[in-house]
């Protein structure tokens, strides 16, 4: 079992709760074991999904944030991988089967109202609940994420939405690694 220092420090740090993310933490096999090792010590588990594979696991909150559109990599790498990623990043089925076997949230990184729309669309598609969605503005500054929000806020309230932050951003900005 590879998971005996990731568990021994979970034990060490004692708090109840586990966010198990990625890159995409439901590819790699050994997921399932680690959910049950996790369970086993009482942790509340979230797992931080794109909602493109399916796995039976223990989570109590299954976080998915279905990929729009807006983040097919067209300028990374001249656009090697962008017709793969569009192909990928949305499975309907997959999604259905997630929301109807575990409790799970939503959420949306948006740009743009054309966004709204597109995951609109897909909460509508996939019969997800309204309540348990929620929009994000994206953004790497806080300028343009307080841009966003205020009409993204009122698209929250308009459609039954939850409205989420972007913290890091208020408090580090675009650094990477904090």
């Amino acid at each position: 079992m590879m998971y005996g220092p990731m568990l021994t420090e979970i034990r060490r740090h004692w708090c109840g709760y586990v966010v198990i993310t990625g890159g995409e933490p439901m590819i790699l096999p050994e997921v399932v074991e680690l959910t049950e090792k996790i369970k086993d010590i009482d942790h509340h588990i979230t797992i931080e999904t794109a909602g493109t594979m399916y796995q039976k696991l223990r989570c109590d909150l299954m976080s998915i944030s279905p990929k729009l559109s807006n983040s097919t990599p067209h300028d990374r790498d001249e656009g090697a991988f962008a017709a793969r990623h569009e192909e990928l990043r949305y499975q309907p089925d997959v999604l259905k089967q997630l929301i109807a076997e575990y409790n799970y949230q939503l959420k949306f990184v948006i740009s743009t109202i054309d966004d709204v729309h597109e995951a609109r669309k897909m909460v509508q598609e996939i019969g997800a609940e309204r309540n348990r969605v929620l929009l994000m503005p994206e953004g790497k500054t806080r300028e343009v994420v307080s841009e966003r929000a205020q009409w993204l806020v009122e698209v929250c309230k308009n459609f039954g939405y939850r409205y989420c932050p972007r913290l890091h951003i208020d408090i580090w900005g675009d650094k990477r690694g904090v």
